[in-house]
């Protein structure tokens, strides 16, 4: 008997490999170098910010957590030395996380390990021309989105 979503199975098919990796990636990050998956998102977006520094809530706007959600892990990320809050001076509800030297320091060590995982994991799996083709399909969404 046919499913409800039969012409889902792709979409099955990238939740299941996004668990698969998100788990691989999330016990590296844990084990070697003692930060979350998400800690390490955020600190990898605050690299790539002008000044490495981000309002908080446009971290929240650009991961699946709420805003109160990425306020308590940019808490944690601040009490392990690797990020420091700064008030907003254009909105004083608003706050900014900003890169320390050593939440840099570890970002470098763990992004190392991170994208040898993800190469060795999946981009290996594939032909440059697939995976040419994989980044089409997954722009063509985003576009979708704007």
């Amino acid at each position: 008997m046919p499913g409800k979503f039969d012409d889902g199975v792709a979409w099955g098919r990238l939740l299941s490999v996004h668990a698969a990796m998100m788990h691989k990636l999330e016990e590296l990050l844990q084990t070697q170098y003692h930060i979350s998956h998400g800690e390490f998102e955020v600190l990898l977006r605050l690299s790539w910010a002008d000044g490495h520094r981000m309002r908080i809530r446009d971290l929240a706007d650009a991961s699946v957590l709420t805003r109160s959600g990425m306020s308590r892990l940019v808490d944690r990320l601040e009490k392990s030395g690797l990020v420091r809050s700064e008030a907003a001076s254009e909105d004083a509800r608003g706050a900014y996380a900003v890169l320390t030297p050593a939440g840099r320091e570890r970002l470098d060590a763990a992004e190392d390990a991170d994208i040898a995982l993800v190469r060795r994991e999946f981009l290996s799996l594939y032909s440059q021309d697939e995976l040419d083709q994989m980044a089409g399909f997954w722009q063509r969404f985003l576009d979708h989105q704007k």
